[in-house]
Order: C-alpha cells, then sequence, then structure tokens
C-alpha cells in the first residue's frame, strides 16, 4: 500500500522547487499531506520519493537490513562528482569495507593534532581583521574549511599545487552552489559534452584538471612516510584480507569528503554565528565560558558545555544535510505500519525530525539551553544522519565547528550588519543564511585573560 498523501504536481515542477527552495518545500509538504508525504523530485521520470520524520519511522528504517535497499540508483545525482568508489556510492560489504578503513582517520590521538591545525589556519584567516571591517560570512568560513581540507585531509601543505587546487575547487564548488548549475546532475540529459564552454563540458574539463593534480598528490605521497594527515592514514590503510585502497578508491573518497566536508561546515559555522549574534543572552553566556578557558588547548575547547549545545544547537535548527541517505526499496518493506513496494525512495528528513514540536518545545527558536536539559535519541535528533549510512566525519566535523567558532569568538566582537531576520537560501548540498545574515561588522578585538594550560 502506498502512501496516499503525495504532492500531485508534475515531477519536474517538484524536482524544480526542492532544487531552488529545499527548506519551504519541505514545510509545506508536511504541512500540507503530513507524515509521511509522497513526491517526485528526482527528474522527469521521479519514482515515488517518501519523506520521513517521525522518530519512530526513522528507527525502523535505520534498522532494516540493507539488503532491503539499493543505495546506488538513490544517490546517482552524486556519481558525477563524487566517482564510481565513493563510499556514498556503495553497498552492503563494499560499503562495510570502505567504512573501516576510513572510520580510524576521524578519530583517536590524532585529533589533537587536527585541532592545532584547525586552529592555526582560523587564526591566520583573521589575522587581518580589524575593528569596523565589514566581513562575508561566506567567503572567510568557506576560505577557513577549504584550507582545513586541503592541510587536515589532503594534507598538502601551501605552494604552487596548494593554490591551483585551491583555485580550481573553489570554482567548481562555487558553481555546483548555483541552483542552475547543479541542476544539470538532476536531469541527466543535460549531461552533454558540447564542447570547453557548454557547462557539462567545462564541468568534466575542471574535474579532470582536479583529478590529475590529485592523482600526483597521490603518486608523491605513496614515495614518503611517516605522514599524519587524513590522505596518509587512508593510503596506510588495510582491510581484513590485507589490502589497501587504489588509487581510485583513494581519489573518490578524498573528492567526497571535500564535497560533504567543505561548504557544509562552511554553512554551520556561518549560521552559527548569525544565530549567536540574533540571541543576546546566548552570546553572552558563550562568552562567558569561553573567556575562561584557554585557546592553547583544543581538547579543553571542545570539551565546553555551552559551546557544544551552541553548535548542536546550530545543527539542529539547520542540519549539514536536509536529509539522511535515501534509499531504494529492493523488497517491500512495512515502516510505521505503512507497506512500501519495489522502486519506491524512502527519505529520513533530518531538517523536518529537528522540528517536530512534539520532540521540541518551541522548534523554531534557537535554545542551546535544550541541549543542556536533555539528551535527545539519534531518531529525534541526527544532524549527521544515521544508520549504517551515517556520515564517517561525525566527529571530526563537530570538532571542527566548535574550534573554529570558538578562536574567532575569543578573538573578536562581531556584530551583524543588517537587522533584518534572515533566512535560509540554498546553496548546493547545504543551506545558508540569506543576505541579511551574511555580513558581520568587527567591533573590536578581544582581550580575554585566558587560563594556563595545565
Amino acid at each position: 500500500m502506498q502512501v496516499n498523501f503525495q504532492n500531485k504536481n508534475p515531477a519536474l515542477w517538484q524536482t524544480l522547487q526542492l532544487i531552488s527552495q529545499p527548506t519551504k518545500f519541505l514545510e509545506n509538504c508536511i504541512e500540507r499531506y503530513g507524515d509521511p508525504f509522497t513526491v517526485r523530485v528526482l527528474g522527469l521520470n521521479s519514482p515515488p520519493v517518501v519523506f520521513f520524520s517521525d522518530p519512530q519511522a526513522i528507527k525502523e528504517i535505520f534498522t532494516l537490513p540493507g539488503e532491503k535497499f539499493d543505495f546506488k540508483k538513490a544517490t546517482h545525482v552524486f556519481k558525477p562528482l563524487m566517482g564510481d568508489k565513493s563510499i556514498i556510492l556503495q553497498e552492503g560489504r563494499s560499503h562495510q569495507r570502505q567504512k573501516q578503513l576510513m572510520m580510524p582517520a576521524f578519530h583517536g590521538d590524532r585529533m589533537k593534532t587536527y585541532g592545532e591545525i584547525i586552529c592555526q589556519i582560523t587564526t591566520e584567516v583573521i589575522q587581518n581583521w580589524t575593528p569596523g571591517k565589514v566581513i562575508s560570512l561566506q567567503q572567510e568560513m568557506s576560505n577557513i574549511t577549504l584550507q582545513i581540507i586541503l592541510q587536515v585531509v589532503f594534507g598538502i601543505s601551501p605552494g604552487s599545487r596548494y593554490n591551483k587546487i585551491k583555485e580550481l575547487l573553489s570554482s567548481l564548488l562555487d558553481d555546483v552552489t548555483k541552483p542552475w548549475y547543479s541542476s544539470l546532475f538532476f536531469f541527466p540529459p543535460l549531461q552533454k559534452d558540447l564542447g570547453a564552454w557548454s557547462p557539462w563540458g567545462q564541468f568534466l574539463r575542471r574535474r579532470q584538471e582536479i583529478d590529475e593534480l590529485i592523482y600526483s598528490e597521490i603518486y608523491q605521497r605513496r614515495q614518503e612516510q611517516f605522514r599524519t594527515d587524513i590522505l596518509s592514514l587512508l593510503m596506510s590503510a588495510q582491510d581484513e584480507d590485507g589490502q589497501q585502497m587504489t588509487d581510485v578508491e583513494l581519489r573518490d573518497q578524498l573528492v567526497s569528503l571535500l564535497l560533504l566536508g567543505y561548504e557544509t561546515t562552511a554553512a554551520a559555522l556561518s549560521w552559527a554565528l548569525y544565530l549567536t549574534h540574533s540571541a543576546p543572552q546566548v552570546l553572552a553566556n558563550l562568552s562567558s565560558e569561553l573567556a575562561q578557558t584557554s585557546l592553547e588547548n583544543p581538547e579543553k575547547i571542545t570539551a565546553l558545555p555551552y559551546l557544544t549545545a551552541v553548535c548542536q544547537e546550530t545543527l539542529r535548527i539547520y542540519p549539514i544535510g536536509l536529509i539522511c541517505t535515501p534509499r531504494m526499496v529492493k523488497e517491500t518493506v512495512q515502516i510505521n505500519g505503512e507497506s512500501f513496494g519495489i522502486g519506491t525512495i524512502i527519505v529520513p528528513c533530518i531538517y523536518l525530525a529537528h522540528r517536530r514540536r512534539e520532540t521540541y518545545s518551541q522548534p523554531d527558536k534557537f535554545l542551546p539551553e535544550r541541549f543542556l536539559n536533555h539528551r535527545f535519541s539519534p531518531y529525534e535528533y541526527l544532524p549527521f544522519g544515521g544508520g549504517i549510512r551515517g556520515c564517517i566525519g561525525v566527529a571530526f566535523s563537530m570538532y571542527e565547528m566548535k574550534l573554529v567558532l570558538a578562536t574567532i569568538l575569543s578573538n573578536f566582537e562581531l556584530t551583524l550588519a543588517d537587522s533584518r531576520l534572515a533566512h535560509p537560501v540554498r546553496r548546493g548540498i547545504t543551506i545558508v543564511p540569506s543576505a541579511s545574515g551574511m555580513k558581520m561588522i568587527v567591533t573590536a578585538q578581544r582581550q580575554f585573560a585566558k587560563v594556563p594550560v595545565l
């Protein structure tokens, strides 16, 4: 039995709505059709796509055997960017193997080394901020997170190759974040190479240039030893059969980590700065906590309870991804008492789950205190997805977000340049504050007295 509450507008129109105004589209659908609801948002011949936000339904989806779903067919839009071997596109044993190879690089003692680099990069980017300067959150946060990706994940030090790959990646990702350009990935008929000046032709040539730089870096790295960046750790990792990742696998994982960890984290930081500066008491509480902490100790910073709550609440209201990994039904499944047949796309919706009034009182309010007083289940609060398809970089992303935010707020006092309320607008695979929330003014440089590192 299929869900009766469905959007019956043409598939093309629904797809364009989701691409251009994703949060508004989701909010309108749940208000009009209830939970769950069915849409067709994967192009002209889209299969039924069912969105869920009820915690019990999400729990059942996460605990259903992976064999009942086809993940490749539901995530095909990522293939041209991330590649065939991306962990996002893997299933079954292949997915489990890649996850086991990648997970250790994002945990353990090496996080302290990452923390020092993150704080150093942030400090270098903001060192030219002076009182009276107007800063663009999008530009500054993107600059910080891209440099973190290049140095911590890719392990590339500043130099000619670093500058070249930074330039190419910035250009590609800036285009991918534009609705008209990203539409190419939803409509395969538009993916025609009509020469260097055609949109798809330009994409293919730029991708090739990026790939050549990445493969050159991989080749050079294989001649070196004793590096602690994530690429080096992935290169040395072995599966249970003693096999390492191939160059193609490494390339696809690096590009996937870039796409999932660059613009997304920059957007989360932009929202965190906008939201804290829109709530004076929250900013006062956070500033007080940071004033008593040494920036020289990343581990102590990331353990701060109120800073953690601010980051958690930011990701509740505006999660890094609006949805969990979509999955296509291969065998009829039962979810919350409903049957869903072969070919249906199942989508746990993070954005809507985080705004359920049954779970969160005053869901539209920015209230970090809710995370100090209550522990939400992984089916109620899931900013990085969950189940077997949960994001492997959860710990790293939260670690990075806390350190960048703490470094900025410990050094500068800021104020919003525009008093108008910001609203979410689409930028690539994430959502950012509208223009009214994207600029801030540096009002003063802080002189916090730091507690000595013990």
